[in-house]
């Protein structure tokens, strides 16, 4: 499933793209993919014609497009609409010319007003049909921040993201914020960062990474964590999607493709996702033994090398 660094680079592709651009005309091929629209594809599409892009606007995994509705003033904060894009586990989001022939798995598309040298279509492709697309209202931000990263962000966030914490690569993140949270809570530290209430969009992968940069295991007890150590964590995940981002994301299939469907290749850099059994580098530069393990974790895996990221006595899941 794509995370922050991947959806990242695709709002920057988007909003290069899209902003300020009018949607012309809806194609809905398979009304599966706007399955979160409640009422139904003529109320998603009757939404959408004449509506222009506003921005491209991202907080953790969640992406959304303010919109501004044709014949409609400027909206007071918190009471416009969004176009919600969920990637789930295969969707694209790809900007292509008209002549190029339709994907196999295109599910939705929208055509743009015209621009100089600009694609003038935005399709959703999705193999698997996990993700989707729908229109959903702004509300005001609790705090009275941006509600996203944004190119001109404003105080507002689609609903179904009100909820989640901010990331690492947000300018608003706070460290405060994150490190009351993580003390409150009397759990494993991998888990605490897989909860979007406290920190959103570090996934899996990034996760094990982050750790791993921060010489930290999964299983610390967050309410043992000491603020250096909390810090080193968010230092490091913001360190490790940053560097994801510069690569264009991790691409471990064509699934993940950035809007001109091209894939990212931060796979070549990972130093404990997806390296079981092979050695450590930091150990091996140390002239140590250290070997990548992967262990079960919450139904899925983590990558840990047991010489510089050792077990703590008291650990949690």
């Amino acid at each position: 499933m794509p995370e922050l660094p991947e959806v990242e680079v695709v709002r920057r592709g988007l909003a290069r793209w899209v902003r300020g651009r009018t949607i012309t005309s809806v194609d809905i091929l398979d009304p599966r993919s706007i399955r979160r629209h409640a009422l139904g594809p003529e109320d998603f599409a009757g939404n959408l014609e004449h509506a222009t892009v506003l921005d491209v606007v991202r907080r953790g995994k969640f992406l959304w497009m303010p919109l501004a509705m044709e014949g409609t003033p400027a909206h007071e904060p918190g009471t416009g609409v969004a176009l919600m894009a969920h990637l789930g586990m295969s969707g694209q989001l790809l900007m292509q010319d008209p002549h190029v022939p339709d994907e196999k798995h295109l599910k939705v598309r929208l055509r743009l007003s015209e621009a100089d040298g600009m694609p003038e279509q935005l399709r959703f492709v999705d193999q698997r049909i996990f993700g989707g697309l729908f229109v959903t209202s702004l509300v005001p931000t609790a705090d009275g921040g941006p509600g996203g990263l944004a190119e001109a962000p404003l105080p507002e966030i689609a609903g179904e993201a009100a909820h989640i914490a901010r990331d690492p690569l947000d300018p608003h993140f706070s460290f405060e914020d994150f490190y009351r949270k993580l003390k409150s809570r009397r759990t494993g530290l991998k888990r605490a960062l897989l909860d979007q209430g406290i920190i959103s969009g570090i996934g899996n992968i990034y996760a094990d990474e982050a750790l791993w940069r921060a010489r930290l295991h999964y299983a610390r007890a967050t309410d043992t964590l000491r603020r250096a150590d909390a810090l080193r964590v968010v230092e490091a995940a913001r360190e490790v999607m940053s560097d994801a981002l510069a690569a264009g994301g991790t691409s471990f299939d064509s699934l993940y493709v950035n809007v001109n469907g091209d894939s990212g290749y931060f796979a070549r850099s990972l130093d404990a996702y997806g390296r079981t059994g092979q050695p450590c580098r930091r150990c091996a530069e140390a002239g140590l033994a250290g070997v990548i393990k992967r262990e079960q974790f919450m139904n899925r895996s983590s990558h840990t090398c047991p010489v510089c990221q050792p077990r703590p006595r008291n650990g949690r899941w």
